[in-house]
């Protein structure tokens, strides 16, 4: 583990604090061995004459900033509102409003996590779990890095979730293929696969899709295996579909309440620790964790997690939700994946690309009994 980062000729914090950019190597020195960041970002307690792409400016009272803060957003900076028991992020456009405790070392510790290469919004969330002290602990990684979900904070300004929670999904799923049709479908459950993912792009023509769903299900019930649909809910749920896997930006449009009632299965893709708490939010059936490496099947909204990454969010989410490790998979891989604690890994190619599918299909399996 690192023991000591020479972050001192590094420009922090605006203006120059020494006394931040101490707290902040202390804090880091105890986050364990994460690759130093190349982003130029900068905390800035006051504006600088001329914000930059790389300046976090931290306010206490945004109502007094209004002006300035639009001028700040155009310039490219972002924007970090601090009061108490709340911090909201303005970063491209994006709000990111978090509830939760603010330590008194939240500042360095916010630098020390953009340092350790977390997204803002991720640093920022990862800052909010952070307690004064937790440096002087170690957890189960040998590290101080934050493990208990207890004291993350809450993504605020989320639609209400269900009144009632979405039936929990086995807790280690195990092979998950993610195949682009009903064909694909029928030929995997052939091969004793028990949890597969229609994902068909397109829902056009809606009768040709609507046809392929019901294929799906009526496949799913033969072999007594768990059938999500991607993103077609609507359609799912007229099918009576077990579940249905959205995005993000599902949840503010998908009837939830309406799939939850159905009996539905809800799982839903997340790239990091904002997107976790803002998935836990909905209370889902399992919640997919991607994408671990890079993936052509389709365009990501961020850099890939890797492994090291994954293992964090498996200790956090531990007996919370059943996880799903996606993006990237096959089964050169998969052991490691595996390693982590993950029980389950969708796989896209490995299955659909694969000389003999059944072969692969057969080698996937053997990895989760190894």
């Amino acid at each position: 583990m690192t023991q000591t980062l020479a972050l001192k000729d590094r420009d922090l914090f605006w203006p120059p604090a020494d006394e931040l950019v101490e707290a902040t190597e202390r804090i880091r020195a105890r986050l364990g061995d994460w690759p130093p960041t190349h982003a130029p970002w900068r905390i800035c307690l006051t504006a600088p004459d001329e914000p930059n792409g790389g300046d976090l400016i931290v306010v206490a009272d945004a109502a007094r900033h209004g002006e300035q803060m639009a001028r700040w957003l155009v310039q490219g900076a972002a924007v970090v509102e601090a009061a108490e028991h709340k911090a909201t992020l303005h970063l491209g456009g994006e709000k990111y409003r978090l509830e939760g405790h603010l330590a008194e070392d939240w500042i360095p510790a916010l630098a020390a996590f953009l340092d350790c290469g977390f997204d803002p919004h991720d640093a920022l969330v990862l800052a909010l779990a952070w307690r004064d002290g937790d440096e002087t602990r170690t957890h189960a990684a040998g590290d101080s890095f934050p493990c208990d979900l207890a004291s993350f904070p809450r993504v605020a300004g989320l639609p209400p979730a269900p009144a009632e929670a979405f039936p929990r999904c086995p807790e280690r799923l195990g092979l998950y293929p993610v195949l682009p049709s009903a064909e694909w479908v029928e030929r995997v459950l052939d091969f004793a696969v028990k949890t597969v993912q229609l994902r068909r792009k397109s829902a056009h023509p809606a009768d040709e899709l609507q046809r392929e769903i019901a294929r799906c299900v009526a496949a799913g019930r033969r072999h007594d295996a768990q059938v999500f649909i991607n993103d077609h809910w609507r359609a799912a749920l007229e099918a009576g579909a077990y579940g249905v896997h959205l995005g993000q930006e599902d949840v503010h449009t998908a009837d939830l309440s309406a799939l939850a009632t159905a009996g539905i299965r809800l799982g839903l893709s997340t790239h990091g620790f904002y997107e976790i708490l803002k998935a836990l939010h909905f209370r889902p059936s399992y919640v997919a964790l991607g994408a671990v490496f890079p993936t052509t099947t389709k365009v990501m909204p961020t850099a890939p997690q890797g492994l090291k990454r994954l293992a964090r969010y498996v200790r956090l989410l531990d007996g919370e939700v059943p996880l799903v490790a996606i993006g990237g998979i096959d089964l050169q891989v998969l052991p490691d994946v595996l390693a982590t604690g993950v029980g389950c890994a969708a796989v896209v190619r490995a299955v659909t690309e694969a000389a003999d599918p059944a072969a692969a299909v057969s080698a996937l399996q053997q990895a989760f009994t190894q």
